[in-house]
């Protein structure tokens, strides 16, 4: 099959071309992603909302150059991406750190495989273990950190690697409603200060449009692109703003289009 052509109008950070995957599950084709397409500028931080089973870790999946697509293209910067690379960053829900390295070791890990200078290596990893707020904790072990602790360890750890785009796959999903409203703060914080290209899946309606300058809503299953939801908020972001009429009316608008999917969801035929 002959390949897309990179898009030649204008160059995005990220460009996804009629991506499409399909599953063979018990005899079965089960179609994940259907005609995907989006782009997504340098610095934008993208949020995706859809119900469970909608093909969302599929995309970033994918976009991470973890996953093949059965059809369709990915392209950063306008060259096709063919398999995983140092220049995006995964962080998922799951806590991956190695439990036997220190937070110093685990931020580090990396930049050790590429073979900095220890000197060099240091320098990074300090800077990030002040902006996460654990520079007391640099030699703990994982089992000594709480769940959000050991998020801020991963999130700290993609970008010490410095890529150019963060993939974040319900980073917070495991975390208490405390924790979690902590940690939005403390992300977009760092993503202030790096500007990072981020695209961030979360099934929580205030967590996407607090953290994003767009929203991507996906249909249920197969996930196909339904909405495309610019948020018209300043920055800063502040949690004051949770309350305004602005924000309280991009919710109800999402919570609207979410419901419809997951309603469509709750009646689809599982796999036997």
């Amino acid at each position: 099959m002959a390949l897309a052509p990179a898009p030649q109008s204008r160059v995005y950070k990220l460009t996804v071309m009629n991506l499409s995957r399909v599953f063979n599950i018990k005899r079965q084709k089960i179609t994940a992603l259907d005609n995907v397409s989006l782009e997504v500028k340098e610095g934008e931080f993208v949020t995706i909302l859809g119900p469970s089973g909608c093909g969302k870790s599929t995309l970033l999946r994918i976009i991470a150059g973890l996953a093949e697509a059965t059809s369709g293209q990915v392209y950063k910067d306008g060259r096709l991406i063919q398999g995983p690379g140092a220049d995006r960053g995964m962080v998922f829900q799951s806590y991956t750190l190695f439990p036997w390295l220190t937070v110093r070791q685990n931020i580090e890990f990396g930049l050790t495989l590429k073979g900095m200078a220890e000197a060099r290596r240091r320098e990074i990893v300090d800077h990030y273990l002040e902006i996460i707020g654990l520079t007391p904790f640099a030699d703990a072990y994982p089992k000594n950190l709480s769940g959000g602790m050991k998020q801020r360890v991963a999130i700290a750890r993609a970008l010490a690697n410095d890529p150019d785009i963060l993939l974040m796959d319900e980073p917070f999903g495991a975390l208490d409603a405390q924790t979690r409203l902590v940690m939005q703060e403390l992300l977009l914080k760092v993503w202030e200060e790096s500007r990072k290209t981020i695209l961030f899946v979360t099934h929580d309606v205030e967590e996407a449009i607090f953290l994003g300058d767009t929203v991507y809503i996906m249909t249920a299953r197969p996930g196909r692109l339904k909405a495309q939801i610019p948020i018209p908020l300043a920055r800063p972001r502040t949690p004051e703003m949770k309350n305004t009429r602005v924000f309280l009316e991009l919710k109800t608008r999402i919570l609207d289009q979410i419901r419809e999917e997951s309603l469509k969801a709750a009646n689809m035929v599982p796999v036997e």
